[in-house]
């Protein structure tokens, strides 16, 4: 083979190694965007909760529902983060069981023992929420969710009253700038831009619909944000971004030193002071923006 050849052959190989990129970065995209992977649930460590289901839209989803010590103060719904289950709740629910509240743990569509295809983000898991509260019992419900939990639990407390208050670790302000943050480099504009398309085709839902950013004004009920100031994966600017849109009263806690899902562990007794202050008592209207000490 000639030099002449060889190189036409490489331009060649190139051109069509280009092009399959170009059709298949897309479809990796919006794979996993909407298929995270399932973690298998953790067994229950020497803890009993009885086992329950809900049906949303035709989406079977399995949960825990952890019983009040004593009398009951109201009800605690934890809310998990993407590619996770409700096996964190193994660990919370003790804190809050013995102070006299209920706690319901389940988990997401397309997420552990759970039915559904693919995960959009909030666009139908705040549905899926509404179905759960809908077998609480009345009383104070505060909703605790962690990244894409506090993501649903934002949008949800927008539009269901039923929500008294929400702790939101580690939101993310809006899906179309989240996903493009975590994006691998090689991923140019207009390969993002078709795999959104394609998510939104495949899922049946819209990306620019799922922002916390946006449902912040409307929300009425306290809210309590955390962010690590370490988070590489969701910066803690996103909940800035929501603070600064929220209209009620609203907390911004930056725990200093933190990563990624670390913002909850290290905050658990400002987290039930909150709860009593701020729901159980009366919201205060005035903002506060504090600072944690060092996690590191």
């Amino acid at each position: 083979m000639t030099a002449k050849r060889l190189v036409c052959g490489l331009c060649a190989g190139l051109v069509a190694a280009t092009v399959a990129g170009c059709r298949t970065l897309p479809s990796l995209g919006a794979n996993g965007l909407l298929h995270p992977a399932r973690r298998p649930l953790p067994p229950l460590q020497g803890r009993a909760a009885p086992l329950v289901t809900f049906e949303s839209g035709g989406v079977k989803l399995e949960g825990w529902r952890f019983p009040a010590a004593g009398s009951r103060r109201g009800t605690i719904v934890y809310l998990h983060g993407v590619a996770d289950n409700r096996g964190a709740a193994a660990d919370i629910a003790p804190r809050f069981t013995v102070r006299g509240f209920e706690v319901v743990a389940y988990d997401s569509r397309a997420h552990g023992n759970s039915g559904g295809e693919v995960c959009t983000y909030g666009y139908y898991e705040k549905g899926d929420l509404q179905r759960v509260l809908d077998t609480v019992d009345a009383g104070p419900i505060i909703v605790i969710g962690s990244s894409l939990g506090a993501a649903v639990a934002l949008q949800a407390a927008a539009e269901d009253r039923r929500i008294s208050g929400v702790v939101a670790a580690e939101a993310f302000s809006d899906l179309a700038t989240v996903a493009r943050e975590r994006a691998p480099w090689f991923f140019s504009r207009g390969s993002i831009r078709r795999a959104f398309e394609m998510a939104e085709r495949i899922g049946g839902f819209s990306i620019a619909d799922v922002s916390p950013v946006r449902a912040a004004p409307t929300i009425a009920v306290p809210v309590f944000l955390l962010h690590g100031s370490r988070d590489r994966e969701t910066p803690a600017e996103h909940s800035r971004r929501i603070f600064d849109a929220l209209a009620g009263p609203r907390r911004l806690l930056i725990v200093d030193g933190a990563g990624h899902n670390q913002s909850l562990s290290a905050s658990w007794p400002a987290i039930e002071q909150w709860i009593d202050d701020a729901v159980l008592v009366r919201p205060k209207p005035d903002a506060t923006l504090t600072q944690s000490p060092s996690t590191s």
